[in-house]
């Protein structure tokens, strides 16, 4: 076993942020009512709380609590986790348990603790823990983690998450600990005295993986050659768990006989491991009874954990002795039922578990021959997944009062086998600690008290375990294997410990040594002591006075203490406090001596143990119990210095790089430490301290400032002048290893290499520091430890220092890190190098020329990386040499550091280079990996894995998106692209200007955020319009509360104020539809009336009036369609139907109860149903509603349960009846109320809609007979929810063509009168809806119903429309039907007036659309008049419908297709001789046009067309006029004809118009309204509304479909026969109108602008698919528009100009736009800069201007700064013009710096690009400061470089077409033009400096050194080259020049000087 591995000697660092430590929780439980009073409260409802046998459990532990006992206490804490806190603090949680309460808290170092959640339960809490489940979402196995607390009491565990679910599971044994692990809970059974007492061993460890799973045992899979690696139960009772944790999944176990510690791995269990343990094989008895009892040991495991109550007296165990054996002795009766009721699984184990160290058992004979009733043997069941336990059994009577032994047995015997528990999960060995080598005290337990994972600096990961006995911390280290699947563990190192914690963020662990002093370890390396500034003192003379005792200094802190507090870690409650046990049983040596010490330490507190690490905050427990929390600091707070140890931990090996880490450490963090920023200055003197350099010898770290000598000792005692002293502090000082170094400088005796102040070499012996001269090259210490390293640690440094410079925020760092590199860059002698750094920084490289000397010989010791090359990478060159398209070597790079130079490097060769594969496959062309020190190549497979997973995703090969989509992929953000130096980042800028221009569809949130398209983002977030009350063109009569009644307030007001933008259409439909206010009945009284007559005329007024106000809920409801989000929290609220009336002119109430005329009885009760169906139908489908709330708007008040049996439909017809639980629908139909139960049945069917759900059609069977079976009760159903029940079961199986259904349909059209006169009333209603329903399951199947030939169905529909000899019944209907009416005399013909309607429709839905022209003829009207007399007009109309809508496609828009509908015979003119009733005539002719006109509306619902509609409005107005003719002419058709004609021509007109609120429809409409009276009945007024409701379906954000399901609503619905009065359900059931709502969907767009949430105006371009009527067409819609039917159109997109082009793909995105439409069509639109809305400028001249002033050259001037709001709405662009582009009085002097920043605003605005506005303005301010000259460094000439770079590479090379990008402006030319004045000018009054440079001389002091090295940087010359000296002429210079790659453009500027001056060559002149 190694030792430690390495000693850091005499240093000390300061802990940090000392507090006194109280739990939070124990302060907030002292103003808890929690204590004794809660338990006696909770006494009581106990006993029901669980099983008796609970209760009685918690009643004896109630006994035992006394008032005087102190609460048990306990707490844990963690790094803060709960998103509770959204700023990134750091924060930490409590978790506090005392008593029953537990008490969650959370809280920060700058903010007070607050508690988060706080619980409160019924027994003690034994154990809280924090634990995560991973509950599988859905198949896909994605995973969601629930966080959760767990509370662990007596025979149960409470779990609470913080989503707000709570759980109680109850445990099926007693439990000794919890443990969460990564799956969910691992339970420990407690180990009883039963335990080991029959032969086999019973699981002991199981797991929990969701609170509302079952407990299943757990197993293991132990390694080792004498186990073979079988899989067996965990059920060693001898192991006990020490430490989980989750990440990674290890559990660490102690065996009790062995006295080791195992490591397993936990894992789900695999299928094999599963299969082989529940396929054990039963090992075959001794004896010949074998029993397999799992039942027995059930109870067994059951009973004892019940009995056995936590720290109880144990009344109700037997005693063990009395009783060797236990598996049924316990199970009385009363228990095994009790235990029974909640046993779903069963535990089991296998026999193969090796028992360790029992004592050899009883043989089974024996064991047998002893058991109380030998003779009952229970019979030998299947031994495959059963316990094999040896039955023992001894006479319970001394125990237990029980009537007979043999009881107990009869009744486990006798339970039914029940199924096996299956495990989850597997703890495989992974390594296990040799028994026996620590050399320990046998007697004394090495269980570990506290087991952690830690790692070092260097990421080494160790696995600690504390043996407090042993005062020993063992780490084992951990390796992970190459493909991260398993640990290796290494070897184990032994430190002597008293307690140890980890400090998780500073990658160390805190240490306390027997003699009470702090030691910080990072692994097993030994870093410092730490000082705690409070405890100092005392540590020091408890040491010091420990001297002059003879007690061994092992034991200050005693073996007693030790393993008391080792005990109370396994039992808190037994022992409450350490000072009670000081006489422990430990005790043993030293006694009286101890006990002085330890009065001693009493008074001066020492540490006492260590608990609650958090980050690297740790509580120090002090002997006087009182708690300090501590914060040891980090290894460095600069970001600077923290990158540089990065770079220096990367690239050295691992012991050099931990001792350099562990050096800083000390040093940085020694007491009394220093501030951030003399933090830098520290490091360097460190770092080059350890290099060998004498930092004193030169002059720039020699003036480095730092506020504290560099000697750690010193340090400490300086820091704190004021501590009481000592002599020992003195003589500490004296012995201190500085004071030698101080006393030995003359000899130079050789200090530690490794300390701070290197000592000066041999040469300088014995000579003061202050007297060396500075400008002598000192040579370097050669056995420094770091001299070997310094070209490798040069090396990565340079890279950092490229790495910063890709940064605008760390630019100050790399200014600071330049002294350094130029430093060593000298003493390396790498010239290159220390030119690079010089045009860097020129003014600050140039002051520092001082070199120290190193050997040459020893320069070819030191260690040459291979990536050290001569030509230094300079990251800005190469991204230059890109943008010139130069070819360019690949760039090194640090995994992990260079993040950034790897980013960039990559986008440019992916954007500028145009490589495809530059983020994928071709990463090693760019980008030069340095591979070293410690790092694995993981990073590298890490990023290769994530570009090919994101290659995938990209929906274009346009590189401009390539490069956003993987920069997105990366992690970079906008806020990055900010930091980026603006010449660098302009090629990105460029990808993302393009990319917003068509973003797709299915990018991220971040790509999109990253373009700058808030609009995709916000419709990513599926947000739907808030409801504003707030009407746009509110009626001004009606005040709130008024408003509040009608019912329709819901509506979107902004929305329908944009679509119907011109006039109130709105508030006038919610005029004509609202029933809440009483009706205005005026009637004239004339004279000759007398007063009673006139009331009674009143009220017969009234009750025409009623007629109209009973048929309005219909429409209203289809008006008002989804528009509410109900609150869980009130009831819905339903409008009154007030059938009131007000009489002009005193308004006088006119009410229909006065008794004066005869009003029908249940007059109001379908009204009153359709008025809560109305109300129902508000709640959108995606509202929040559940079964309770449901129940909640249940009325008391009977008068309501009609409007309510509407509200259930409603909630059917929207989905939401789903979530209706059984019982509730049970209670519904129990009550036997008629229009429940129809509201109820049509609501579940409708929910339930084509899913043939079972439970759906038992429900509906029971009340249909047809469905019973045929010896079943006959049950007296009403006939109205037969008929519902029937339309429910066509609902639930439409289109499923089921066979059974279809048969039992099929004769229900026909069934015959009963004999007891049932079904005799009302039998068309029922035939019609058993059509129906026959039409809905065979939905659109035509003649492909399969396996259904036998049943005939279109020949047997066609004998039942047209007449015929009844067939003989089949089936099950036969019994049913074999004695006739005696009312109703059919005979053996069919009855067409009650069967053909259904027929008719049934083969309509079934051949729907087929265009099956043989049936369809089967439909034609007859041709002769003879026949035409035999057919009811109402037939006529249904045959044309049918007929029509089976042949689809023929339907045309125009009248001459409806008119050829009619047989020519009727169009005819007749001769007057032939005897014709002209009757019949018209009436035919009317029905067939109603029945045409029907079925054209049918094929454009929803559609808008204006040719269906102009055709439909032409009928519409000829049946008016012949309504208004009415009884003028000679032969007219009745009223009653022509109004249902005109009602269903109306309805047709108001399916296709659906949704767009029409306004001719709507006069058409209001019109109808109106009229009352006459024939004008209560049907015709409901078909009036509901085309109105139609008309604004949804309040206009609905429209019709056309899909077969919808056609199959709509005839449901629009059943051409309304109800002549309000109880009228003949022919057809009222509550079937209200299947409109199943034909309905969301179609409207509703563009909202992103920035302002509000709904406005977008042009839309509509593509439609190509169809056989016409091509592929483009329409231009503005909207909020209704959109067409989605399977018609190709693709929708927003057009510009004035918002950013949006395009939907409906071949690809066909689901997005579905989901945006069902979130009220919200669909985001963001404007462009310098457009403005269409509201606002409806024409677009206000923008026009704009792109007019555009075109004029004298743009910017004519731009005013003030129109800028005209342009933008952007609030960053308005706050720069206010601020920057306005001249006051006093800036007159910079107004053409204004007038500058104006012409930029103008630029960026009118280009779109509003983010290049700080491009614009550094770029002014870089040649600002040129021309001042105050350029100090030459850092923004690059950025200028980079600039004209891509204008001249990117921008020229492209084609003219796509050039519009971010630089199409005249400024850079300008920009470049002052520039290059400038530079040109220095160039020629300077060349001789120029010329001495390029010769490598040294420059003189007065030669501008920014300008040069700008020049340098600008014109792109090579680092120091004599390549270009002695040129003669142009030719030369042009062919050597070429070799170094300068452009052209640059070297005709630099020509003059470069040539000689005498060869008086003249340069061709520049372009």
């Amino acid at each position: 076993m190694s030792e430690v591995v390495y000693e850091e000697t005499a240093t000390m660092i300061a802990a940090g942020e000392l507090q006194s430590f109280v739990p939070f929780g124990r302060d907030h439980c002292r103003n808890h009512p929690n204590a004794f009073n809660l338990q006696l409260r909770e006494l009581q409802p106990a006993s029901e709380l669980w099983s008796s046998d609970c209760a009685a459990g918690l009643v004896g532990s109630l006994q035992e609590v006394s008032l005087q006992e102190k609460e048990k206490e306990s707490w844990q804490l963690r790094k803060g986790a709960v998103d509770a806190l959204e700023q990134d603090v750091e924060f930490e949680e409590e978790l506090y348990t005392a008593g029953n309460v537990v008490v969650w808290s959370q809280g920060s170092g700058t903010q007070s603790s607050n508690v988060y959640k706080a619980f409160t339960v019924d027994s003690p809490v034994e154990q809280a823990l924090w634990c995560d489940f991973a509950v599988p979402q859905n198949k896909n196995e994605e995973e969601k983690v629930e966080h959760t607390v767990c509370i662990v009491q007596n025979g149960c565990v409470n779990i609470h998450s913080v989503t707000g679910k709570d759980f109680l599971s109850p445990l099926p044994f007693q439990v000794s600990k919890v443990w969460p692990t990564k799956f969910g809970l691992m339970l420990e059974r407690k180990i009883t005295a039963a335990d080991g007492q029959h032969g086999e061993s019973l699981p002991t460890v199981f797991s929990m993986l969701h609170p509302i799973d079952e407990v299943a045992p757990v197993v293991c899979k132990p390694t080792g050659s004498f186990e073979g690696s079988r899989v067996e139960y965990m059920s060693d009772s001898m192991m006990k768990i020490v430490f989980t944790c989750c990440q990674p999944s290890i559990v660490v176990s102690y065996d009790t006989v062995q006295g080791t510690h195992t490591v397993w791995s936990l894992r789900k269990v695999t299928h094999e491991e599963r299969s082989t343990v529940l396929r054990c094989p039963a090992e075959p008895f001794s004896g010949p009874l074998g029993f397999l009892a799992t039942d027995f040991l059930m109870s067994h495991l059951r009973n004892y954990s019940r009995l056995d109550s936590p720290g109880g007296s144990k009344p109700a165990r037997f005693n063990p002795a009395a009783a060797p054996s236990g598996a049924v002795a316990a199970s009385s009766p009363l228990h095994y039922s009790t235990l029974h009721k909640h046993q779903c699984r069963i535990l089991m184990s296998s026999p193969g578990i090796h028992s360790r160290i029992h004592s050899p058992g009883i043989s089974n004979m024996a064991a047998l021959s002893r058991a109380h009733s030998p003779g009952m043997a229970a019979p030998s069941l299947s031994g495959v997944s059963r316990f094999n336990t040896t039955l023992h059994s001894s006479s319970p009577r001394g125990d237990h009062a029980m009537d007979s032994p043999n009881s107990t047995l009869n009744e486990t015997t006798l339970v039914p086998e029940l199924q096996p528990i299956i495990p989850d999960l597997c703890m495989e060995q992974l390594w296990s600690e040799t028994a026996g080598t620590h050399g320990l005290d046998r007697e004394m337990s090495s269980q570990a008290s506290k087991v952690f994972l830690t790692s070092d600096l260097c990421e080494n990961r160790f696995l600690c375990f504390l043996v407090e006995s042993h005062q020993q911390l063992r780490c084992v280290r951990l390796v992970e294997s190459n493909d991260k699947s398993q640990f290796i563990f290494a070897s184990v190192t032994c430190i002597a410990a008293k307690d140890a914690e980890p400090l998780q963020n500073i990658d160390a662990m805190l240490v306390l040594e027997a003699c009470g002093s702090l030691v910080l370890y990072t692994g097993i390396t030994r870093v410092s002591k730490v000082f705690v500034p409070s405890l100092l003192s005392s540590t020091f003379s408890l040491t010091n006075n420990r001297a002059s005792t003879y007690t061994p200094l092992e034991h200050v802190s005693t073996p007693a203490n030790a393993g008391s507090r080792h005990l109370q870690r396994l039992d808190e409650s037994a022992m409450p406090s350490p000072v009670s046990e000081l006489r422990g049983p430990n005790m043993k040596h030293h006694e009286g001596s101890f006990l002085d010490d330890y009065t001693f330490q009493q008074s001066t507190p020492y540490i006492h143990a260590l608990r609650d690490p958090v980050c690297n905050r740790v509580t120090l427990e002090l002997s006087n119990d009182t708690m300090l929390r501590i914060s040891i600091p980090d290894i460095a707070t600069s970001e600077l210095v923290r990158k540089c140890l990065q770079a220096i931990r990367f690239i050295l090996p691992k012991e050099a790089a931990m001792k350099v880490l562990v050096k800083w450490y000390t040093i940085f963090n020694a007491p009394g430490g220093i501030s951030v920023h003399a933090e830098w200055n520290l490091f360097v003197t460190c770092f080059l301290s350890l290099m060998g350099y004498n930092t004193e010898r030169l002059a720039w770290t020699r003036n480095l400032q730092f506020e504290v000598p560099l000697s750690p000792v010193i340090a400490a005692k300086k820091a704190r002048p004021c501590d009481e002293g000592s002599d020992e502090d003195w003589e500490y000082l004296l012995g201190s290893q500085y004071h030698q170094q101080m006393k030995s400088f003359c000899d130079c005796a050789p200090a530690d290499s490794f300390g701070v102040q290197a000592t000066a070499t041999a040469d300088t012996e014995g000579v003061p520091l202050s007297s060396i001269p500075s400008s002598g090259s000192p040579p370097l210490d050669n056995s420094a430890p770091l001299f070997g390293h310094i070209p490798a640690l040069f090396s990565v440094l340079h890279l950092l220092y490229q790495e910063l410079l890709l940064n605008d925020l760390h630019r100050e760092r790399a200014s600071s890190l330049v002294c350094l590199l130029q430093q060593l860059a000298r003493d390396l002698q790498l010239e290159q190098y220390v030119d690079l750094y010089w045009r860097d920084y020129p003014s600050l490289v140039s002051g520092l020329t001082e070199s120290c000397f190193i050997d040459p010989s020893l320069i070819g010791q030191m260690q040459h990386p291979t990536f050290l090359r001569s030509e230094p990478p300079c990251v800005f060159n190469w991204l230059s040499s890109c943008l010139r398209g130069e070819e360019v070597p690949p760039f090194p790079y640090l995994p992990g550091i260079c993040h950034r130079i790897r980013l960039l490097v990559l986008s440019y060769a992916l954007y500028v280079n145009g490589d495809d594969n530059a983020t994928s496959s071709n990463v090693s062309k760019y980008l030069l990996k340095f591979s070293a020190g410690q790092k694995s190549c993981a990073d590298e497979q890490q990023y290769k894995r994530q570009s090919s997973v994101n290659q995938g995703k990209f929906c274009s090969d346009s590189l401009a998106e390539q490069l956003v989509v993987w920069l997105t992929s990366e992690g970079f953000t906008l806020r990055d692209l900010e930091s980026v130096p603006f010449g660098v980042a302009l090629p990105i800028r460029d990808a993302i200007y393009h990319c917003r221009e068509q973003p797709c569809a299915n990018w991220s949130e971040e790509v999109c955020l990253l373009i700058g398209r808030q609009d995709r983002i916000r419709q990513a977030h599926r947000m739907s319009l808030a409801k504003n009350k707030a009407s746009l063109g509110s009626p001004p009569a009606t005040t709130e509360t008024e408003e509040e009644e009608d019912g329709m307030l819901d509506i979107i007001q902004e929305v329908t104020g944009l679509i119907w933008s011109q006039d109130l259409r709105v508030q006038e439909v919610r005029r004509l539809l609202q029933s809440s206010r009483p009706v205005r009945v005026s009637v004239v009284q004339l004279p000759e009336v007398s007063d009673h007559e006139y009331i009674e005329e009143k009220e017969n007024k009234l009750l025409q009036l009623c007629q109209r106000t009973m048929g309005l809920p219909v429409g209203r409801g289809l008006f008002t369609l989804f528009s509410y989000q109900p609150v869980p929290t009130e009831l819905l609220p339903i409008p009154k139907l007030n059938l009131t009336g007000r009489a002009p002119p005193r308004n006088t109430t006119v009410d229909l109860n006065s008794g004066n005329i005869d009003v029908p009885a249940n007059m109001t009760s379908w009204p009153s149903f359709h008025n809560g169906v109305a109300a129902g139908l508000k709640i959108a489908p995606a509202s929040q509603v559940d079964s309770a709330w449901i129940v909640y708007n249940k009325n008391k008040n009977q008068e309501m349960a009609n409007e309510h049996a509407g509200f259930l439909m409603a909630l059917g017809l929207n989905g939401h009846l789903t979530k209706l639980a059984t019982l509730n629908i049970h209670d519904y139909l129990a009550k036997g109320h008629e229009m429940t139960s129809i509201g109820l049945l049509l609501g579940v069917a409708a929910a339930r809609l084509g899913t043939m759900d079972m439970s759906t059609t038992r429900l509906l069977s029971i009340h249909i007979p047809a469905l019973l079976p045929p010896t079943s009760t006959e049950l007296d159903v009403p006939h109205n929810i037969q008929v519902a029940s029937v339309i429910g079961i066509g609902l639930v199986y439409q289109g499923t063509g089921h066979r059974h259904i279809v048969e039992v349909l099929q004769s229900e059209i026909g069934r015959p009168p009963g004999p007891e006169m049932e079904y005799c009333t009302d039998r068309e209603s029922y035939s019609l809806a058993a059509g129906l329903a026959l039409g809905m399951v065979c939905l659109g199947q035509g003649s492909n119903l399969i396996g259904m030939s036998d049943l005939k169905v279109p020949e047997q529909l066609y004998q039942y429309m047209v007449g015929g000899h009844r067939r003989a019944q089949v089936g099950a209907s036969r019994e049913r039907h074999n004695a006739p009416s005696y009312q109703i005399r059919e005979g053996d013909t069919i009855n067409v007036d009650v069967t053909c309607p259904g027929a008719t429709l049934a083969l309509a839905m079934i051949y729907l659309k087929t265009n099956n022209r043989s049936i369809a003829d089967w439909l034609k009207p007859p041709d002769t008049w003879f026949l035409l007399d035999f057919i009811k007009p109402e037939f006529l109309l249904l045959r044309t419908l049918a007929r029509c809508i089976i042949m689809w496609d023929d339907i045309l828009p125009n009248t001459e297709w409806v008119k050829s509908n009619v047989p020519k015979i009727i169009r005819e003119t007749l001769d007057s001789s032939q005897d014709i009733n002209m009757e019949t005539r018209t009436q035919a002719q009317d029905y067939i046009t109603a029945g045409a006109c029907m079925a054209l509306g049918l094929r454009f619902a929803g559609s808008a067309n204006s040719d269906a509609f102009d055709c439909l409005h032409e009928f519409a107005k000829t049946f008016m006029k012949a309504m208004s003719l009415s009884g003028a002419a000679a032969v007219q058709p009745s009223y009653y004809d022509l109004q249902t004609a005109l009602s269903m021509i109306l309805l047709s007109m108001s399916m296709v118009m659906s949704g767009t609120g029409n306004l001719e429809v709507l006069q058409l409409c209001r019109s109808l309204h109106y009229r009352t009276g006459g024939e004008m009945n209560y049907g015709f007024h409901m078909a009036h509304h509901m085309a109105l409701g139609m008309l604004f379906l949804g309040g206009g954000r609905y429209s019709l479909s056309t899909s077969n399901s919808a056609i199959a609503a709509l005839l449901c619905a629009l059943y051409p026969q309304f109800p002549s009065h309000s109880t009228d359900n003949r022919y057809h059931l009222q509550a079937l109108r209200h299947l409109t709502v199943l034909a309905a969907e969301p179609r409207l767009l509703v563009p909202v602008d992103v920035d302002t949430l509000k709904p406005c105006y977008a042009l839309l371009e509509v593509t439609y698919k190509n169809t056989r009527w016409y091509g592929e067409t483009t329409v231009e819609l503005m909207a909020p528009t209704m959109l067409p039917e989605l399977h018609l159109l190709r693709r929708v997109r927003v057009k510009g100009p004035r918002y950013w082009e949006l395009s939907i793909d409906l071949n690809k995105e066909v689901q997005h736009l579905k989901s945006v439409l069902s979130r009220d069509g919200v669909l985001y639109v963001k404007l462009r800069a310098g457009q403005l809305s269409y509201k606002d400028d409806p024409q677009g001249w206000k923008s026009l201007l704009a792109s007019a002033v555009n075109q004029r050259k004298s743009g910017v001037r004519a731009f005013k700064v003030e129109d800028i709001s005209t342009f933008t709405s952007n609030p960053t662009l308005l706050s720069f013009a206010e601020f920057f582009c306005k001249t006051s009085d006093g800036m007159k002097h910079r107004e053409e710096t204004v007038a500058l920043f104006s012409a930029m605003l103008y630029e960026c605005v009118t280009h779109e690009c509003p983010e290049m506005l700080p491009t614009y303005i550094a770029v002014e301010q870089v040649v600002g400061a040129l021309c001042r000259g105050e350029l100090q460094h030459s850092f923004s000439l690059w950025q200028m470089r980079l600039v004209l770079d891509l204008w001249d590479g990117m921008v020229l090379r492209r084609p003219a077409a796509s050039r519009v990008g971010l630089l199409s402006s005249e400024f850079l030319p300008v920009m470049k033009n002052k520039m290059e004045v400038v530079l040109d000018g220095w160039l020629k009054d300077n060349s001789s400096a120029w010329r001495s440079y390029m010769r490598g001389e040294t420059l003189s002091e007065d030669t501008r050194c920014p300008m040069l090295a700008s020049i340098l940087v600008y014109r792109s010359l090579p680092l120091r080259n004599t390549h270009l000296q002695g040129c003669t002429s142009f030719g030369d210079l042009l062919f050597r020049s070429s070799k170094l790659g300068i452009p052209i453009r640059d070297l005709l500027r630099l020509a003059p000087v470069l040539l000689e001056a005498g060869s008086g060559f003249q340069t061709p002149p520049v372009h």
